[in-house]
């Protein structure tokens, strides 16, 4: 019994002072952070080099010695004869967008569009590696309103779907001069759906009360705990069908090609039948089409990665401190108990 007394005292001291530093800190980092706003990093590597590792490790592999020193010799007089030739190459800017229901990757997105807008020029090409499944309005019209600023730029943009644009992802896609699908990648869903509980019967069931006030007549139109009217509900569906109309206008905007009305159901297709109703223009893969790039391209990669707080790198490094403390004392009690 007395190892674990012993145990649980050393843990309550430890904890105890780490508390104590991380309040210290964490007030510290609140005084220094105000008025300042949170800065990233921009990370920019050349996918040509990578490709390029990639075919080194094969060939080195397979190929003899004098069928490397020949490839080698053939790629140094290439190279010479790009240099005297003066011509520069396309650069291609590659994005990627992994979105989760708040398109959260929009942080990010926006500063790697300023970045690459500033030195791009119209015979370049930004290439958009999509993901999403869609989520919020507002989120994926401001994600839309970045690739935007792409097209108003007069510089082409290419959107790869490999997995999945539907909804506000789709939203996205459309931006694209070129839109590529795997062929079985998921596109489409050009729909709004909004979905609550109401617990209105349970609560009055209960003897449970209530007040919902507003000042305006559709302040408030479908609760989860007021009593819904067939008035609010009716201003919820008319809201819904306001917000797909925009949805369609802003589809067809940029693929004009496309029938809307009759993809514009809230259904999904996959990257065959997309490419059939025009929702896409080629069936092929991110990684097919940039490959075939690098051979006569400059590609980069861009990353912009936001820096943490002090505060947040302090919470990680308490967490780490924590369990690192745990372990010791659990290490001390077994040496104690297995003697």
């Amino acid at each position: 019994m007395d190892f674990l007394l012993e145990y649980a005292g050393f843990l309550a001291r430890a904890v105890t002072v780490l508390l104590v530093v991380v309040v210290i800190l964490s007030a510290a980092t609140a005084m220094r952070s105000r008025g300042r706003t949170r800065s990233g990093e921009l990370t920019v590597s050349s996918l040509n080099e990578f490709y390029s590792d990639l075919k080194d490790s094969i060939e080195h592999s397979v190929l003899n010695k004098a069928q490397l020193k020949a490839l080698k010799k053939s790629k140094k007089a290439k190279q010479q004869q790009e240099k005297k030739s003066g011509t520069e190459k396309k650069r291609i800017y590659v994005l990627d967008f992994d979105g989760d229901i708040k398109a959260s990757a929009v942080d990010s997105l926006r500063h790697e569009i300023t970045a690459l807008l500033a030195v791009a020029r119209p015979t370049d090409e930004v290439v958009l590696r999509l993901e999403s499944g869609g989520g919020m309005v507002h989120s994926y019209g401001l994600a839309a309103s970045q690739l935007a600023r792409i097209r108003d730029a007069k510089i082409p943009l290419t959107v790869c779907v490999d997995k999945v644009a539907a909804s506000g992802g789709y939203m996205m896609a459309c931006i694209g001069d070129k839109i590529l699908s795997a062929p079985f990648a998921v596109l489409g869903s050009i729909g709004v759906v909004a979905q609550l509980p109401n617990i209105h019967r349970l609560l009055k069931k209960n003897n449970i009360d209530v007040e919902v006030l507003t000042a305006g007549e559709h302040k408030r139109t479908l609760t989860i705990l007021g009593e819904n009217t067939e008035q609010g509900r009716a201003k919820f569906l008319e809201d819904l069908q306001t917000t797909h109309d925009l949805f369609k206008q802003f589809v067809v905007q940029y693929r004009p090609q496309l029938d809307i009305n009759s993809v514009a159901t809230g259904e999904v297709w996959l990257g065959t039948d997309a490419q059939q109703q025009q929702l896409v223009d080629q069936l092929q893969t991110s990684d097919e089409y940039l490959s075939a790039c690098a051979a006569n391209a400059d590609l980069y990669a861009l990353e912009f990665v936001q820096k943490k707080s002090l505060q947040e790198r302090v919470g990680l490094t308490a967490g780490a401190a924590a369990e690192h403390i745990a372990d010791k004392g659990w290490e001390r009690l077994q040496r104690r108990f297995l003697g």
